[in-house]
């Protein structure tokens, strides 16, 4: 008997990775910044991530169970990382009813009405961070103050050090220890730079991330935040403090770099991060917000379509 052996196209590469692995190896990334702030702002942080992650979860197996008509796959975690990011994007004194809102926009709104994981344009959790920044804008900016262990996030708010620069405050400005451990306002998720360079650590050894859009979204912020402290250091903050304020290691490391949403190619990475940190400090400097990591980070997703046309990677072989 003659059988048929059927070939799929070129390239035939075999890898041990799957959406799974990678989606459970982010988890484990993101757990250095979940315990740090666990840490600072106790039980609340556990409270607002697991409602978070459970809505996000429950949400998108309601979708895909009763209205696609597919098979539910929250079992490859991307849910869970939705919920994660999207937690750590919010004070850790959040109401938990706000917290619910913004996982059915990031899960009902951004991701699932365009076909699920990888169809997706936006980052589910910036878009559901940034709707609840303009529906919420108190909520969304009364930071409590680290006390740590276990005082409740509630008791004392205060600025975030970007706030404090912004609106000219009279109040101390945190240490550069405080702000790679972890001592200052913020979201919950962000405020740890050590914690989260570790986990940025863990995605790029285990070679799930790559270091094009980290670094040259950082380094641009950088070197913007540097020419504009040479020019006026009375006026303008220097590099240093708006690499560790605000969500910057946490959108460049975390949320910048979603496969999904990012370039293709290394060149069009290189692009694409730039571009997310040129925007960041323009609107850092100059801008009506004191943070522009998230609006950044959307407005370049928007034009991912048009750095993958010109920046095309070789074909295979060539």
């Amino acid at each position: 008997m003659n059988k048929v052996l059927n070939v799929s196209g070129s390239p035939h590469v075999h890898s041990d990775e799957s959406v799974k692995t990678i989606m459970w190896s982010v988890v484990i990334a993101l757990m250095p910044a979940f315990l740090v702030s666990i840490f600072y702002f106790g039980l609340p942080v556990i409270i607002l991530t697991c409602v978070s992650v459970g809505c996000c979860v429950l949400f998108e197996y309601l979708i895909q169970r009763y209205m696609m008509k597919v098979k539910p796959s929250i079992s490859d975690g991307s849910a869970v990382v939705t919920g994660l990011l999207l937690a750590f994007n919010v004070p850790a004194n959040l109401p938990i009813w706000m917290m619910v809102v913004g996982a059915i926009v990031a899960i009902g709104i951004a991701k699932m009405p365009f076909g699920g994981l990888g169809h997706n344009p936006f980052n589910p959790a910036l878009v559901a961070r940034v709707f609840m920044l303009i529906a919420f804008p108190v909520a969304m900016t009364t930071w409590p103050t680290p006390t740590p262990i276990w005082g409740f996030a509630d008791a004392v708010t205060g600025p975030t050090p970007l706030g404090i620069l912004k609106e000219g405050a009279a109040v101390e400005m945190p240490s550069y220890l405080d702000m790679l451990l972890g001592q200052m306002g913020g979201s919950f998720g962000e405020v740890s730079a050590i914690a989260l360079l570790i986990g940025a650590g863990f995605l790029l050894w285990k070679r799930i991330i790559s270091w094009h859009i980290p670094v040259s979204f950082i380094l641009t912020v950088f070197v913007i935040a540097a020419i504009f402290h040479a020019i006026n250091p009375a006026q303008y903050a220097n590099p240093f403090f708006h690499v560790l304020a605000g969500g910057l290691i946490l959108g460049a490391c975390f949320m910048a770099t979603d496969m999904v949403t990012s370039p293709t190619s290394k060149s069009g990475m290189l692009v694409f991060g730039c571009g997310c940190g040129l925007l960041t400090i323009i609107i850092r400097l100059f801008g009506a917000y004191p943070e522009g990591v998230s609006f950044s980070i959307l407005f370049m997703n928007a034009l991912v379509p048009l750095i993958n046309k010109w920046f095309q990677p070789k074909t295979y072989a060539k």
